[in-house]
C-alpha cells in the first residue's frame, strides 16, 4: 500500500509519498497571523505546482481561450493532468483583487451556478467536474451560461474541468479545449529536478525508468515514482547512484503483503509487534522516540513492559534487527527496504481490526510526550500515517470522531494540533473531502462542542477550508462566532476572511439581515460594518454601499443594533461611520448617514429616543474625530438635518449648538 496525494487534484498540502508532511497549524491560542501564513502556504503550493507541471498538449489554446473570453472548458483523458492544468491557468490571473474559489454546486449553502452573487471582480473560479456522473454534469451545464456571463461582467476567470467524453451543449462547444498527455519522461524529470536530483543523474537513460514509463502512467503515478526516487537517494550510500535509487523505487512499488505477513507471523511476542507497529507509524523518528512510544503502545494495550527484567531484555539495536529495521548514524530508525513501513501499517490495520481504536489513543498519548526529538514534523507524520489508514479503507467517519475526541478532551496544545492535522488530511482527500466538509458544517451549526474543539474548528475553517472554499469557511465561522461567544477567535477569523473579499462581506451582511439578528449576530455585524470597505469601489464596480441589497442588509442590522443594544455597545462603531463621512465628504459617504437615519426611523414609538441617541453619538464623535474639527461638526449638522427631515419637521437650518438635539 502506497499512501500518496494525487497531483491530479491537489488541495491544500501537496504530498507525493508517505514521508513526513509538515503543515504549520500552530496552537489554538496563536493569533490571526497564522491565517496569513496559511494563505501564503497555499500560494506556495500553487507555485510549486506551476513549477512541476509540464504543459499538456493544447495548453496554449486553453490559455488563449481563457484570456480572450474569461472562461475555458478543459477536456482530456484521466491522468493527463487536467485539474493541475486548470489550477495553473487560474494561478496566472492571481493579482491581488478577487479570491480563488473552487465551486461546489450542490453542497451545503453553496450558491447555485446561475446566482450572480457567486462572482466578484477579479475572482478565479474552478469548477472541477472531472469525476462527476451524468446527473451532476447535466445539472451543472444548465447553470454554465449564466455563470460565464457573470464571470465576463466581473472581469473574473473561470476554468471548468468536464467529465471526459461527456456531452457538451452546442453553444458551449466553442469554449472547450481538449488537452493531451505530456511526455512521461519530461514529467518525471521535472519532478526530479524539483526534488533537487542533479541533472547529470537523471539525464542518462535508465532501464528501470524506461520500463516504468513504457505503459501509460497517470501524472500522479509519475509524481509518486519521482518521490520514491528522492527518498531512496536520501538513504542511499555515497557510492549508490541514480540506477540504484530507481531500482529501490521500483522495488518499493511491489506488493509486500505476503512478505510482511510472514514477518509478523514469526514475531509472537507483544514487545516485538509493538516495536514493529511503532517503527511503521513513526518511521524516521529518533531511536529515543521509538523506544518510548513502543513502551507507550504496550501500556495502552494493557501490557506494560516489565521493568524488573530490564537488564535481561535485548537492546534496541537487536530488537530492531528482528524486524528488518536499523538505526542510522544520526540516530533515526528506518526499515531497510524503501516504503516497507506502508506495507506494515496496512497489514496491521487490515488484519487486526481490534487494534484500531487503541492506535488512536496511543497516538494521542504519543504526541503529548515531552522530548526534544519529538518535533512537529514527527507528530504530524504520526497523525498523517494514522489518518492515511482511515482514509485508505473509507473510514472517514472514524477519523472525524478521532479528531473530535482529541480536541474535546482535557486542554492540550499538541492534541489540538493533531486534531487539526487529522481533519486537514480528511479535507484534502479527493474521495472523502466532501464528507469532511459536511461533518465540519454540522459540528459548527448543530453540535454542542466540548473542550478546545471549537478552536480546532476555527483553525480548520480559517487556515485550511478558506484557502480553496471561502464561502463554506464563511458560513462555518459565522456559526462558530454566533454559538461560541465566549471566545473571540471565531469572530476574529470571520472578520479576517471577510476582509479578503467584497463578495464574502456581501454574503455575510445578507445572512445577518435574513436571520432576524440575534444579540450574537449583532456583535458579528458591528465587527464587520467598517465604512472603508463598504464605500470603496473595486475596479469598475460601484461601492458595496451603493448596492440595493447591501443597503437593505445594513439598514436591517443597524435597526436591530440601535433598538436592541445599549448605546455604549454600538457607539465606537457608529463613531467610525461619522468619522468616515467627515473625512470623505460626498454622496457616497453621505449615504452612510441616510442608512443610519433610515434604520432609526423604523423604530416606531421609540423613534424619538433612538434619534436622540444617534445624535448624541455624533456629538461625542466630534471630540475624537481626526483632522479638521469643522468637518466633524458639519457631519453632525448634516445628520441633524436628515433626522429633522425624517421626522417630517422640514429642512431647518442646521444648528451647531451642542445643546440642541432632535425633537422626540
Amino acid at each position: 500500500m502506497h499512501t500518496s496525494t494525487t497531483v491530479e487534484n491537489p488541495q491544500g498540502a501537496l504530498h507525493t509519498g508517505d514521508g513526513d508532511i509538515i503543515i504549520h497549524v500552530g496552537a489554538p491560542a496563536q493569533d490571526s497571523g497564522r491565517r496569513a501564513f496559511r494563505r501564503s502556504f497555499a500560494d506556495d503550493q500553487l507555485s510549486r505546482l506551476r513549477r512541476v507541471l509540464v504543459a499538456p498538449g493544447n495548453m496554449g489554446n486553453a490559455r488563449a481561450m481563457l484570456a480572450d473570453t474569461g472562461s475555458v472548458i478543459l477536456d482530456g483523458a484521466p491522468g493527463t493532468g487536467r485539474t493541475s492544468a486548470a489550477r495553473v491557468l487560474l494561478r496566472e490571473y492571481h493579482h491581488g483583487s478577487g479570491v480563488f474559489h473552487e465551486l461546489l454546486p450542490g453542497e451545503q449553502d453553496e450558491l447555485a451556478l446561475h446566482d450572480p452573487a457567486l462572482v466578484e471582480s477579479g475572482d478565479q473560479l474552478l469548477l472541477d467536474l472531472s469525476a462527476a456522473d451524468e446527473t451532476r454534469w447535466a445539472a451543472a451545464r444548465v447553470g454554465l451560461p449564466a455563470l460565464r456571463k457573470a464571470v465576463r461582467e466581473q472581469h473574473a476567470h473561470l476554468v471548468v474541468v468536464m467529465p471526459h467524453g461527456s456531452h457538451l451543449d452546442p453553444d458551449l462547444q466553442y469554449y472547450r479545449v481538449e488537452i493531451g498527455r505530456p511526455p512521461g519522461l519530461s514529467v518525471l524529470r521535472r519532478h526530479l529536478r524539483e526534488h533537487g536530483v542533479p541533472y547529470e543523474q537523471y539525464s542518462r537513460a535508465d532501464d528501470v525508468v524506461t520500463e516504468f514509463l513504457h505503459d501509460f502512467r497517470p501524472m500522479r503515478e509519475i509524481a509518486h515514482f519521482a518521490d520514491l526516487v528522492r527518498r531512496a537517494r536520501e538513504v542511499a550510500r555515497p557510492e549508490e547512484g541514480f540506477a540504484h535509487w530507481c531500482a529501490a523505487a521500483r522495488n518499493a512499488q511491489t506488493d509486500r503483503r505476503s512478505e510482511v505477513g510472514t514477518l509478523v507471523s514469526g514475531l509472537r511476542e507483544a514487545p516485538q509487534r509493538a516495536l514493529l507497529i511503532t517503527v511503521a507509524m513513526l518511521h524516521g523518528a529518533h531511536a529515543d522516540i521509538i523506544h518510548r512510544a513502543s513502551d507507550l503502545l504496550l501500556s495502552t494495550l494493557g501490557s506494560p513492559p516489565d521493568a524488573a527484567l530490564l537488564l535481561q531484555q535485548k537492546d534496541l539495536a537487536e530488537r530492531l534487527g528482528e524486524i528488518s529495521a536499523g538505526i542510522t548514524p544520526s540516530g533515526h530508525v528506518r526499515f531497510k527496504e524503501l516504503d516497507y513501513d506502508s506495507a506494515v501499517r496496512a497489514h496491521f490495520w487490515d488484519h487486526m481490526p481490534d487494534l484500531r481504536p487503541h492506535l488512536g489513543r496511543w497516538a494521542a498519548r504519543t504526541v503529548d510526550l515531552t522530548d526534544p526529538h519529538l518535533t512537529m514534523a514527527v507528530r504530524d507524520g504520526l497523525v498523517q500515517r494514522l489518518a492515511g489508514q482511515y482514509l485508505r479503507t473509507g473510514r472517514g467517519e472514524g477519523l472525524a470522531s478521532l479528531a473530535e475526541g482529541w480536541g474535546s478532551g482535557p486542554p492540550s496544545r499538541t492534541r489540538g494540533e493533531a486534531a487539526v492535522h487529522a481533519l486537514t488530511c480528511g479535507l484534502d482527500d479527493p474521495a472523502q473531502g466532501r464528507g469532511f466538509r459536511e461533518r465540519i458544517y454540522h459540528w459548527c451549526a448543530n453540535r454542542q462542542l466540548k473542550g478546545d474543539f471549537p478552536q480546532v474548528l476555527v483553525q480548520i475553517c480559517a487556515d485550511v477550508l478558506a484557502s480553496s472554499h471561502p464561502d463554506q469557511a464563511l458560513l462555518r465561522l459565522y456559526y462558530l462566532a454566533q454559538r461560541h461567544g465566549d471566545t473571540t477567535r471565531a469572530l476574529e477569523a470571520l472578520c479576517d476572511l471577510v476582509e479578503s473579499s467584497r463578495r464574502l462581506r456581501r454574503r455575510l451582511l445578507d445572512r445577518l439581515a435574513r436571520s432576524g439578528p440575534s444579540p450574537a449576530d449583532l456583535v458579528v455585524f458591528l465587527h464587520n460594518c467598517d465604512p472603508v470597505p463598504l464605500t470603496e469601489p473595486a475596479g469598475t464596480s460601484r461601492a458595496l454601499v451603493q448596492e440595493g441589497g447591501v443597503q437593505q442588509s445594513l439598514s436591517t442590522c443597524w435597526h436591530a443594533v440601535l433598538t436592541g443594544l445599549p448605546r455604549n455597545a454600538w457607539q465606537p462603531h457608529a463613531e467610525r461611520w461619522f468619522h468616515h463621512v467627515a473625512a470623505n465628504p460626498g454622496d457616497g459617504a453621505e449615504l452612510l448617514l441616510d442608512l443610519l437615519v433610515g434604520a432609526a426611523q423604523q423604530s416606531g414609538a421609540r423613534r424619538g429616543a433612538v434619534f436622540a441617541s444617534l445624535y448624541a453619538s455624533a456629538r461625542d464623535a466630534e471630540r475624537s474625530a481626526p483632522g479638521d474639527p469643522a468637518l466633524a461638526t458639519g457631519t453632525t449638522a448634516l445628520l441633524l438635518s436628515k433626522i429633522s427631515a425624517a421626522q417630517a419637521l422640514g429642512l431647518t437650518e442646521p444648528s451647531t449648538d451642542s445643546a440642541r438635539g432632535p425633537r422626540s
